[in-house]
């Protein structure tokens, strides 16, 4: 499947001010489940779930695009993606919750954890598909999602993910596409925390939701991707 063009990015910045949330101040809707409780951790501090065996010529590639909710919606359809997992990097808490990191004060990203066949989805091809989805030229946020939570981040796993994700962002920057510098992190991944089960596959679990109605559903369809 080939990605889209780059018509979208200036757009999801109004599709997200169309959100049921903006009459909460435009920050993404809290999810019903009650959110001091702390899930159930792994010793590695992932919540607990039954996890496929992939081959060992897979790789791994973790990104923050704003809401997590959002990257894995698109993600997740790409030919090549094998898993998508919603969580957190780059923060100073251990086992952080999903209340403490919307506090944007932990230092954490919501991220999607992808695990993908190389051979059918090279790096460089999961890369334009992360520009695609979100706007990264926006600091600390996402349309009306705003906070250092939401930031745009690639957190490479290999020194040839890293070497790849500078030069995309680099040929990004000197293409003139977009009006605006390029804030992107570029870092090292860090430990991931899986986020709650319940930010699982929560398009696909919630599509009557408002938030999910109102901003990724026009950003699927934007994509040319299944709604």
């Amino acid at each position: 499947m080939a990605p889209a063009s780059f018509a979208p990015f200036l757009l999801f910045t109004v599709l997200l001010a169309c959100s049921d949330s903006a009459a909460q101040g435009g920050a993404k809707p809290q999810s019903p489940v009650a959110q001091d409780q702390k899930p159930m951790t792994s010793p590695t501090g992932s919540a607990p779930s039954s996890r496929p065996t992939f081959p060992k010529d897979t790789e791994t590639a973790t990104f923050g695009a704003g809401c997590f909710w959002c990257v894995e919606a698109v993600l997740e359809q790409i030919d090549g993606v094998l898993e998508v997992r919603s969580g957190y990097m780059g923060g100073h808490v251990k086992n952080p919750t999903y209340k403490q990191v919307c506090t944007g004060e932990t230092g954490h990203v919501e991220v999607v954890q992808v695990r993908f066949d190389p051979k059918k989805l090279p790096y460089a091809m999961l890369l334009e598909w992360f520009w695609q989805l979100h706007d990264p030229t926006q600091k600390d946020g996402q349309g009306n999602d705003i906070g250092p939570q939401y930031r745009s981040a690639i957190f490479w796993h290999s020194d040839a993910q890293r070497l790849a994700a500078e030069k995309a962002k680099a040929a990004l920057e000197a293409s003139k596409k977009l009006k605006r510098p390029v804030v992107t992190e570029v870092v090292k991944a860090a430990e991931f925390y899986e986020a709650e089960e319940y930010h699982q596959d929560y398009y696909r679990n919630n599509k009557a939701q408002g938030y999910c109605r109102m901003v990724i559903a026009p950003k699927l369809e934007k994509l040319g991707l299944d709604k």
